[in-house]
């Protein structure tokens, strides 16, 4: 008995210690691997230097956090366990609180610096010591000189949230890896370890913050039962700078209590809020704040009663201000009316109201005026409302860009949005400089991400997604971030630091989101997968609930040509942008390809500016995405005999080879669909296309029956 006793704890410890093992790897420890370093010269170099760690500072649940994260992270690294020391001496890493005011501007900044004896990461708060803790260890991953680790760093961006589509019975919305990682059966009991290296891994990218729950909100979340589950992931995740924020349904009043109404002008209803936000604060006591999604999808809000989103709004914020609570009110709405462009209608809803709302209120636009499209334009509300802070709202989960099936970087489209001009205060009005406040002179800044995790071992259900995680964290803190820099931190943190393999993958990711692109919906096509489950191709969707969920609303395609006439002769959504940007994509022959035809209807035969007419155009987009696929599997296939862990390997190649297989679909549905229109033949130039449609048709509609 007793000999089977102690096989059962050893199989529960090789089971927890996930933080320092080194057999195969299956993706669990994300970019905080923390692998013993391989370059002997450089493993010396560290050595020589790194003897103890010393905190200058109070202890703090952050500090401790920071010491603790340093020991384990350098015990990785190194191959050697290295002391705490109350004492200061040479070569060691100092943890030092400094008062403000000097280099670091900013209470998250941190400075790092390395003098022959000391590294030193400064700060003036303890979550700028965590953060720099982890810039170091960064550093340290990267196998980077420590010559060169003299840095400031400190975010551009106040807040950086990540929004999670939670529900409670364990499911997520658009979630492509597994069931909620929050356990509220178990909760605020049983605290899984998992939920310290999700805070663990948000923190070392700098997320500071957490909506945990679907903004298809149940109510259920604001009754005291749930609060103190709320609660329990408050306490931990506040040990790592991460502020809890909930989502909320508008009428929850009516579910929680025996009102009747929500009106948000109603003393009563608005006294409830007041009543439920001090209880949240009892129990949370730095609770962020609320997102709401109101009137919207069926969702209910103001409007309901005749009221603006800015006296819904309000009443939240009201009630919050007090306890330094937000409210984060999202502006995707749209009406079930066939005769408008959806394109349009946050834009109509929401300028109107510029300057209606309270201080402590963030109005979160998506990056683009649709959904989350594999490529939109920016959305034409950055830079139309000076006086509202807007809070960009980007997908990480992939729902429009091949689930967790696919391997696309998501950096580069963020990248492409947050530099996009919008010519609101003259050229160099960037999208970023409207979010993170310089633009319009706000101190109420955000950026939020729809969370790609689950509760999969490899957390994001695609290996290489991860990226997409770890590159949000790192564009929200500093915009300006170049994407294939971001690429190599994460490839040499998470794969290898094999310089071929790097090269190579960098390639790979750098070039993946063009070729889905490509592969989906070229040259400004979009909104034409699967119907609700918005998975593989369906441009042939010509009917459903709304005329808005369909394919055939968005495409337009007819006998003449292809594309949604967004111009003054049709529905006029480019008059929403300033005039240097009308007078640039008003015209087919000046618009970049990739938005021709998101506002233009144009003639197959139509002569493009490259000397090809549209169906070549289109035909070339669709197969140079196939062959971009294929050549990434090809790539991946040429690293075997590297240094990529053999899990980890076969899971990508796996992925790779169905991603390949699915870019093959995608061309052949849409081809053969647009060319019952086009009525011209593919060119001569590309394979042949062998299945029919009707047959790819029918795999649409199998895979519906999911």
């Amino acid at each position: 008995m007793m000999k089977h006793k102690y096989i059962f704890l050893g199989s529960l410890l090789l089971i927890f210690s996930t933080t320092l093992h080194v057999s195969a790897d299956d993706g669990y420890r994300l970019w905080l691997k923390y692998d013993k370093i391989t370059d002997a010269a450089i493993l010396k170099s560290y050595s020589g230097v790194i003897k103890s760690i010393s905190l200058q500072a109070p202890s703090s649940a952050l500090n401790d956090n920071a010491l603790k994260e340093l020991k384990t992270g350098l015990h990785g690294l190194l191959g050697s366990s290295i002391p705490i020391s109350a004492a200061s001496r040479s070569k060691q890493i100092v943890l030092q609180l400094i008062p403000p005011g000097g280099v670091i501007d900013h209470e998250e900044g941190y400075r790092l610096s390395y003098d022959k004896k000391l590294i030193r990461i400064q700060a003036t708060t303890d979550r700028g010591l965590l953060y720099g803790a982890f810039g170091l260890l960064r550093h340290l991953q990267m196998w980077l000189p420590l010559e060169q680790l003299d840095q400031t760093r400190a975010p551009k961006i106040n807040l950086r949230i990540l929004n999670h589509w939670d529900n409670p019975n364990g499911t997520i919305e658009r979630g492509y890896a597994g069931s909620t990682l929050w356990k509220w059966a178990d909760l605020p009991d049983c605290v899984d370890e998992r939920y310290t290296d999700y805070a663990r891994a948000n923190a070392s990218i700098g997320i500071n913050g957490t909506v945990v729950n679907n903004v298809n909100a149940s109510a259920r979340f604001l009754d005291k039962e749930y609060l103190y589950k709320v609660a329990a992931l408050a306490k931990l995740f506040r040990g790592y700078g991460i502020k809890t924020y909930l989502s909320i349904r508008f009428t929850a009043p009516t579910y929680l209590s025996g009102l009747k109404s929500a009106d948000p002008l109603d003393p009563a209803v608005r006294q409830w809020w007041k009543d439920k936000v001090d209880e949240i604060y009892q129990i949370i006591p730095d609770f962020g704040g609320f997102l709401v999604k109101a009137n919207s999808e069926g969702e209910p809000g103001p409007q309901d009663y005749n009221r603006t989103h800015a006296d819904g709004a309000n009443m939240l914020a009201e009630a919050l201000a007090p306890h330094g609570g937000i409210v984060m009110w999202r502006a995707f709405v749209y009406k079930a009316d066939p005769n408008n462009d959806r394109a349009a209608e946050s834009y109509n809803e929401f300028k109107p109201l510029d300057g209606a709302f309270k201080a402590n209120v963030m109005v979160q636009v998506k990056n683009g005026p649709i959904d989350f499209q594999p490529r939109e334009p920016f959305h034409p509300l950055f830079g139309a409302m000076p006086q509202t802070p807007l809070m960009m709202e980007f997908q990480i989960t992939q729902e429009y860009l091949g689930q967790s099936t696919h391997w696309v970087y998501l950096a580069n489209l963020f990248k492409e949005v947050l530099e996009s001009d919008t010519y609101a205060r003259g050229p160099g009005s960037t999208v970023a400089k409207v979010i993170d406040g310089s633009l319009d002179h706000h101190q109420l800044t955000g950026i939020a991400g729809v969370a790609n995790t689950g509760s999969d071992r490899n957390w994001c259900g695609h290996i290489g997604n991860q990226a997409n995680w770890y590159s949000f964290g790192r564009l929200s803190w500093d915009p300006s971030l170049a994407t294939t820099v971001i690429a190599d931190e994460w490839i040499k943190m998470t794969l290898t630091h094999q310089p071929t393999a790097i090269s190579m993958i960098n390639d790979l990711m750098m070039k993946s989101h063009e070729a889905c692109v490509d592969y989906m919906t070229p040259l400004g096509l979009h909104h034409i997968m699967g119907e609700s489950i918005h998975f593989g191709p369906q441009p042939w969707l010509e009917k459903s609930r709304r005329a808005d969920w369909t394919s055939a609303y968005y495409h337009r395609a007819d006998s003449v040509g292809l594309g949604f006439d967004r111009t003054i002769t049709g529905s006029n959504a480019l008059g929403l942008y300033a005039k240097e940007i009308q007078q640039r994509w008003g015209d087919p022959d000046k618009i970049p390809l990739q938005y021709l035809l998101w506002f233009h209807h144009v003639a197959w035969d139509k002569q493009l500016p490259e000397g090809k007419t549209l169906w070549e155009t289109l035909c070339a987009h669709y197969y140079k995405g196939v062959s971009q696929a294929t050549k990434a599997l090809q790539q991946w296939q040429s690293l075997k005999p590297s240094s990529i862990d053999p899990e980890v390997y076969a899971s990508i190649e796996g992925k790779l080879k169905r991603q390949q297989w699915e870019a093959e679909w995608w061309k052949d549905a849409c081809l053969l669909y647009f060319q019952t229109y086009s009525k011209m033949d593919v060119p001569s130039q590309y394979p042949k296309i062998i299945r029919s449609l009707e047959e790819l048709k029918e795999l649409v509609r199998l895979y519906q029956m999911r």
